[in-house]
């Protein structure tokens, strides 16, 4: 069995970058871009269109040098970089981009060459010359990929000499001054550029061979950066060259100038010939490869993953590219072709040039042999949309929306691949510098942001408390629930992976959901409660249900000590299984003298409850007791500033107990017998009234719904609910 061939950097990247850069719009269009742009204009083209095409190329060989590089060149890279999402919906923009170019090279060809012959120049005629052509080269793609990277030597050597004619040829079309800038009546400099633009383009031919190369890592970077620096080289010279050496009007009018004015007119002719149909040739070699390494990773069909003969040629998609070049030919305007190129090629350069930067920016295991500063790769992001904007923001806009499309539909068909895409080390990075920020910052009196330790236990109604928990922690604040499984032996515990719970029910919360063994359900609580959390985002909140028929229980007692020393927040859920939390329409906030702290924390949990979609349209009341007569007025106006102060929107009302001195909890009853949720402040007392406190709490709640009880940690302000002094 033949050993597969493999190329080197220059067979392999060199040679196909540089002739695809060196084609048709060097030959055919750059007379056109110096006539309309002037000779400083022209630079300042050339030099933009570099900028973008080194910045990609620095940071396209950077990551090559990093990660393991397989078939499919860019669409590999990005990827296993970005993700299959991302770097499919770039990776089926680029393949359309190429198969069109190929259009571009073989549009360019037609027109050199039904002028050479004089067998006809319009439109109709270029798509029968190109389409012809195209069946053509084709034909030699499927006969060997070898022999079609072998011609490019005579291809190349064909460009130099015909060069070589232009430099030394006459000087019948020498201008009396050469124009710097654009004159009048000239195209404007956004058409220019973006016909220009695909000339520069030609460096991913030799990535998309990515597959066929010996070794990718030490060939992508060498081939593909000098391909570009002496394009670069070329065009410049080139450029100065024609802009003192045929006046502005003939290079406008005329595309075939640069043969005509050549000392051998068949060299460039042969040049011009060899360019455009290797290039086409380089996009019918490089665009079925892309294509079939997005199959093999099941992003597009499976058919085009096939491929034939021991190189694994793909036929198949191959065949596809034939058809889509072809449509491109179909439309027969080169300049047309050019424009919609390069909206292709520039969205998927901005994208390969934010891949290096969030690689090298965010990703600890990026450790590329080829380093370069990662600010290169933010500059070829901004300037690839900065200058689509320029060129046409509705063309930008649509491409923009094409990608996310591919990027949601390749999303929602959740396609695996074997590769860690960057995106968890960018959110590493945030999450990192945000706990920074966050732990730097000392200040106390901050809003609270709810950080809440769950224990929902297993039930039929635990998803209510789930939902509320979710609920009162607002739109910010982070829910981690625990599943304590009882172990008396605990001789081993769960290893971490198994500590994590992925249930649905957590997930489409948003609540964090964790599973641990204890040998006591109080001490693993205290223990969770004690070192759960770390700087920056300490958890702030203990939640769980009511605990009923435990008044007697010591374990329960030392616990809520532990608790209170710990200084948490404590949200206790009474359920009722019969009204759940009934319309979600009434919310009742009962404050008495001793509510200071926990008035605050009842006004903050409320704002979080009407910013939820389920209690959005509920009415809250403040129920203040008056005991001691105080003038309904004066407390009325207090109470109101206090809420006003933290803008929620309540009903207050003020209910006089100075005559009869009810029970505060009677007066709950009485009052908020029929509301769907009643939040009521836990007092201080010793420890040892505990028992007696759950007795008459659990009495409370034989009356009236759903629950939550609080008490506030030292961190939230105190209220002056003591109105006496005020009588």
């Amino acid at each position: 069995m033949k050993k597969i061939q493999k190329f080197g950097s220059f067979a392999g990247v060199f040679t196909p970058s540089l002739l695809t850069i060196l084609g048709v719009i060097m030959y055919m269009r750059l007379g056109w871009v110096v006539g309309n742009a002037g000779l400083i204009g022209a630079i300042v083209i050339i030099s933009i269109a570099h900028v973008i095409s080194i910045t990609t190329g620095l940071s396209i060989s950077s990551v090559a040098t990093d990660k393991k590089i397989g078939a499919g060149g860019v669409y590999y890279v990005l990827s296993r970089s970005m993700g299959i999402p991302i770097g499919g919906s770039i990776g089926i923009s680029l393949y359309v981009g190429t198969a069109l170019s190929i259009a571009l090279y073989l549009i360019g060809f037609a027109e050199s060459f039904n002028d050479f012959f004089d067998i006809g120049m319009t439109i109709t005629d270029f798509r029968i010359t190109g389409s012809i052509a195209l069946v053509a080269i084709t034909i030699l793609a499927l006969i060997s990929t070898s022999i079609a990277l072998k011609t490019q030597y005579i291809i190349l050597t064909a460009i130099a000499v015909s060069l070589i004619s232009i430099v030394f040829g006459t000087r019948d079309f020498v201008p009396d001054t050469v124009n710097m800038v654009a004159t009048e009546g000239a195209v404007p400099m956004e058409i220019v550029f973006a016909v220009f633009f695909p000339a520069v383009t030609g460096f991913t031919a030799g990535i998309a061979m990515s597959g066929d190369l010996k070794d990718p890592k030490k060939s992508i970077p060498k081939g593909t950066l000098w391909a570009i620096g002496v394009g670069l080289v070329v065009y410049i010279s080139l450029a100065i060259f024609i802009a003192v050496s045929i006046d502005s009007e003939t290079l406008k009018s005329d595309y075939n100038i640069l043969m005509k004015m050549a000392l051998f007119s068949p060299a460039v002719v042969a040049g011009i010939w060899g360019a455009t149909l290797s290039s086409a040739l380089g996009g019918i070699l490089g665009g079925p490869r892309i294509l079939q390494a997005m199959s093999m990773d099941k992003v597009t069909p499976k058919v085009f993953s096939k491929g034939k003969g021991r190189n694994n040629e793909p036929v198949n998609a191959l065949i596809l590219v034939f058809i889509i070049a072809e449509a491109g030919i179909l439309i027969g305007e080169l300049d047309v072709i050019a424009r919609v190129v390069s909206m292709f090629y520039l969205t998927a350069y901005g994208f390969i040039n934010i891949a290096f930067f969030l690689e090298n920016w965010a990703n600890p295991d990026f450790q590329p042999t080829f380093k370069i500063k990662r600010w290169i790769g933010l500059l070829g992001f901004f300037a690839c949309f900065a200058v689509m904007f320029k060129l046409d923001m509705i063309a930008m806009f649509a491409a923009l929306a094409i990608i996310a499309s591919l990027y949601f539909w390749l999303q929602r068909k959740e396609v695996q691949i074997q590769s860690n895409d960057v995106w968890r080390s960018v959110w590493e990075n945030i999450v990192n510098k945000g706990l920074k920020k966050i732990n730097a910052n000392t200040e106390v009196q901050a809003s609270w942001n709810p950080n809440i330790i769950l224990f929902s236990g297993q039930s039929a109604h635990q998803s209510y408390l789930l939902e509320l928990s979710k609920t009162v922690s607002g739109r910010t604040g982070i829910v981690t629930n625990f599943k304590l499984i009882v172990d008396k032996d605990n001789d081993k515990p769960l290893k971490k992976t198994e500590q994590i719970v992925t249930d649905e029910a957590f997930s489409d919360l948003g609540i964090f959901a964790r599973q641990i063994k204890v040998d006591n359900i109080y001490t693993g609580i205290k223990n969770i409660a004690t070192t759960f959390g770390f700087s920056g985002v300490e958890p702030n909140t203990i939640m769980m249900g009511w605990p009923k028929g435990l008044e007697d229980s010591k374990e329960y007692a030392e616990m809520t000590e532990v608790l209170l020393h710990l200084d948490y927040n404590l949200l206790y859920l009474d359920f009722d299984k019969r009204t759940k939390f009934g319309n979600y329409k009434a919310v009742d906030l009962w404050w008495r003298e001793t509510d200071s702290k926990n008035a605050e924390m009842m006004l903050n949990i409320a704002r979080f409850i009407i910013a939820s979609p389920r209690w959005q349209d509920t009415n809250i009341r403040v129920l203040f007791v008056n005991n001691n007569n105080v003038d309904t007025a004066i407390v009325y106006n207090k109470i109101y500033k206090l809420v006003e102060d933290l803008r929620v929107d309540v009903e207050i009302e003020i209910i006089h107990n100075a005559v009869q001195q009810r029970a505060f909890y009677d007066l709950i009853e009485k009052y908020s017998a029929t509301t769907d949720l009643t939040l009521v402040g836990i007092p201080n007392y010793k420890i040892e009234q505990q028992a007696e406190f759950i007795v008459k709490t659990n009495q409370l709640f034989e009356t009236i719904g759903s629950t939550l009880l609080v008490k506030a940690a030292h961190n939230f302000n105190v209220l002056d609910l003591n109105f006496i002094k005020e009588k």
